[in-house]
């Protein structure tokens, strides 16, 4: 099932997403055209786990990280599946990164690994964009509209060894499978919940392969995880 938050004439909705359509909680249904598609969810942080791909520590020059690596992106982080990027003054140096991410089902702290499907609402994906020259992660990865979301939650996924692309402008730039992890979703979904209370729409990220390249002013991004679905920002 694809869960989806739409804007609608009568406010904003949920409902499942089929065909192009969604039919809401309430039974009404809004096909292509009478909805503007939202985010998923609604996170009161984004956490986030870097160097989590063997090409992508080969790439930075990092050390393979003996736990997850991990950092928080806040609420203002998030724009929808189809909303533009606004490429940052400060920055000469913007970059993407195509992750599978999973929104938080219920609120949930210190769970074992065999808990976390339990607790979780479905997987969506997230374009963690970097603003290379900038010092620290914070102001690299935690600036307004840097965590494109969506399109929608798929709450049936077998993640365990998913393909993975991204494109840009048509041109494949990313193509990995979530098997190439070092950590799996659940191993740091779990680590994680050690540290932090997660509440219901908080978004969990799993890291990026390499990612070569910048993103210039009119580039389009799309983002694939089989069987989740694609999501596609431009960049303005």
């Amino acid at each position: 099932m694809k869960l989806a938050r739409i804007e609608t004439d009568d406010g904003v909705q949920t409902g499942e997403y089929v065909d192009g359509g969604v039919t809401t909680d309430d039974g009404e249904r809004y096909e292509q055209g009478e909805y503007d598609l939202l985010a998923p969810c609604e996170p009161s942080a984004l956490f986030c786990v870097g160097r989590n791909f063997g090409a992508k520590v080969e790439q930075m020059g990092y050390d393979v990280p003996d736990e997850p690596d991990f950092f928080i992106k806040p609420p203002v982080s998030v724009i929808s599946h189809g909303a533009p990027i606004e490429y940052p003054e400060w920055t000469d140096e913007l970059t993407y990164a195509g992750e599978l991410a999973v929104v938080v089902g219920e609120e949930c702290h210190e769970l074992d690994e065999s808990e976390v499907d339990d607790a979780l609402l479905g997987y969506t994906i997230m374009n963690d964009l970097d603003a290379l020259d900038q010092e620290g992660r914070t102001a690299r990865k935690a600036f307004d509209g840097s965590g494109p979301l969506g399109p929608y939650v798929e709450t049936d996924a077998d993640v365990s060894d998913m393909d993975m692309w991204t494109d840009i402008n048509g041109e494949r730039r990313q193509e990995a499978t979530t098997a190439q992890m070092f950590f799996t979703p659940r191993e740091i979904v779990a680590f994680l919940s050690q540290r932090f209370t997660f509440r219901p729409g908080d978004v969990i990220s799993f890291g990026s392969p390499a990612n070569p390249g910048l993103v210039e002013s009119g580039d389009e991004i799309e983002i694939t995880y089989e069987g989740v679905g694609t999501l596609r920002n431009t960049v303005e």
